[in-house]
């Protein structure tokens, strides 16, 4: 995801900058990027025509998303890239659709408290405590345009990502 992409260039940079990731480029699937403490996916997981999902796509692809959030049981903060990623999300019971609540409206900076989700134990036994809390962060997307004309910045985008690892903690 974001590999060899401009998008890409920014989110890995400032990745790297927050401590998440062990380099600040990724070039290729096989150049050596790790990343720590940290999870990238997308809402669709085709590549739409122009590179712009449509809600078709977006609901189509919800099961994938759904499922991956589940997974992470352990994922404290959950950071939207865009409006497009805040809808997703927003959808789902695991991303904010179980809060019950009216959907702010996105915006760079919004933070939500998520409901909490069962986390496995760290025992190994496969025992399951309640109550971890998540925090859902939004984001302007990393995309060319946003950040040519200065939408986001890098120091925008640094102290999201701190924050994050600040409610990560």
């Amino acid at each position: 995801m974001f590999t060899g992409d401009r998008s890409g260039d920014f989110l890995f940079a400032a990745l790297h900058r927050a401590g998440y990731a062990n380099q600040a480029l990724s070039r290729s699937v096989d150049d050596g990027l790790m990343l720590s403490g940290a999870w990238v996916t997308a809402a669709v997981r085709c590549a739409p025509p122009a590179n712009k999902p449509t809600p078709l796509e977006r609901d189509t692809c919800a099961c994938y998303l759904s499922s991956e959030l589940q997974a992470l049981t352990g994922a404290r903060v959950l950071l939207a890239l865009g409006a497009f990623a805040y809808e997703a999300l927003w959808r789902l019971p695991e991303g904010g659709g179980g809060l019950g609540q009216r959907r702010e409206r996105f915006s760079h900076g919004l933070e939500l408290p998520l409901p909490p989700v069962e986390e496995l134990a760290q025992d190994g036994q496969g025992r399951r405590r309640a109550g971890v809390p998540r925090t859902l962060l939004c984001s302007y997307h990393p995309s060319q345009r946003n950040v040519f004309t200065g939408l986001l910045t890098a120091a925008m985008f640094d102290k999201l990502l701190a924050r994050a690892r600040e409610l990560g903690a």
